[in-house]
This record gives C-alpha cells, structure tokens and sequence, in this order.
C-alpha cells in the first residue's frame, strides 16, 4: 500500500466515546504517522459519535425538532471532533478542516482531516466522496464495531459475524434512506450505494486495539468485514 491514499472514517465513537480520549488519538496518531513515513497519505474524515446524539437528544427536547436541525447540530460536533484529531496531529496535518468533499484538496500535507458538509450526507458519504475524487478505491470504516454483523448484536446474542459480504448483500442488512446525522448504521446507506457504483471496497473495523488497524495497512491478517 506504500505511495498510495489512505482514506479512513473515522467514527466518533473512537475519539470521543464518552468524553475525548486521548489514549486512543495517541495511539492512532502514533501508528499514522509512521505511515506517513512509508509513503502513505491519509484522508481522515471524523464522525461525532455520542457527542452528536448526546447534542441531538438535547435539542430535541428543547424544540420540536426536524430532520434538518437534528443534522446541523450532529454537523457542527463532527467538525469539533475534527478540530481535535487535526490540532492532535500538530504541523503534520492540514492547517485547515475540509468541510466541502467535492471541492479539490489543495493541500500538500500527507494527512487531510475532514468532517461533516451539510445536512442529508454522512461522514461516510463524504469519505467516498473523498475517495471517489482521489481516484482511491478502498476506505477504512474505523468505529466501536467489530464486524458487520447479520443481525444487531446488541438485540441479538446470536447474531453471527460476517467477514466478506457483497454491497447489494450488505445494503439488504441495513435500512434503505438515510434519515439523519447519528443514524446507527456500520456504513451509511447514500454511502453504500455511491461505493458500490463507483467500484470502492469498504473494510469495517473496530479502531480498538490500534494493532488491528495496523496489521491491516501492512497487509497482516485482520480483524473486520469486508464489502465489495
């Protein structure tokens, strides 16, 4: 994978699972900026996680709120969460926040943090738009789950793993429209469609423990779903 763009998204739930954690964006700073070392260049576009559904529970029950509201709200906390990732990456990283992924990357940085663009579109619609502009045809979904799984494992204790899956086998797994920024799906639904269309493979994994990221970018065995 050396020379080649590495686009991640970057699930909240990882940088900020409860409150900002700083052991996990040490460890992934750590491990991305040896990759950086090798060649690599890196895309990272960073979701909100609990901080967004923390935020829209609260606006919702201030305000009847609508569809739109509820995804401003989850936009700003991503583009927080990714103020943090950025400045965590000091002079390494872009001096600025790519808030518009169809707009041509300009920087010359090896790592480029994004977050959220505008209501309607997730942070994984903007990593494949990302990735479809950068002509880069795999994105690592990096989030608190550890495969894409048939069932919900938190309804169901039986719910079995699933380890490669095609795209329209995984669109069947999750519901069909997005509905708004905090929607619990391993991939967003736009997103799967525009990947599948534009031929892009997905791998979905838990960011905990770094090494399983590692071992991925090194061309090691694994742990996550694959969907192509």
């Amino acid at each position: 994978m050396n020379n080649e763009t590495v686009v991640i998204s970057l699930g909240g739930s990882m940088v900020v699972p409860n409150l900002p954690d700083p052991d996990f964006i040490n460890g992934f700073k750590s491990l991305i900026l040896k990759e950086v070392k090798k060649g690599k260049r890196f895309i990272i576009i960073v979701g909100g996680g609990k901080t967004c559904r923390n935020y829209q529970d609260a606006l919702s029950k201030t305000i009847n709120a609508t569809i739109i509201d509820l995804d401003w709200i989850g936009i700003y906390t991503t583009r927080l969460n990714a103020e943090l990732i950025r400045m965590s990456f000091g002079e390494n990283a872009s001096t600025e926040i790519v808030l518009d992924p169809s707009v041509l990357i300009s920087s010359s940085k090896s790592i480029i943090i994004g977050a959220g663009w505008k209501p309607g579109w997730s942070t994984d619609y903007d990593a494949v738009m990302m990735a479809k502009q950068l002509n880069a045809k795999k994105i690592i979904n990096l989030s608190n789950t550890d495969y894409v799984y048939d069932s919900d494992p938190k309804i169901n204790p039986n719910a079995k793993k699933i380890e490669k899956i095609s795209w329209q086998d995984y669109r069947n797994l999750i519901p069909k429209e997005w509905t708004h920024a905090g929607l619990n799906s391993p991939f967003d639904p736009i997103a799967s469609k525009m990947a599948q269309d534009n031929g892009i493979e997905v791998v979905i994994m838990n960011g905990k423990p770094i090494d399983n990221l590692a071992n991925y970018l090194n061309g090691e065995k694994f742990l996550g779903t694959v969907i192509k």
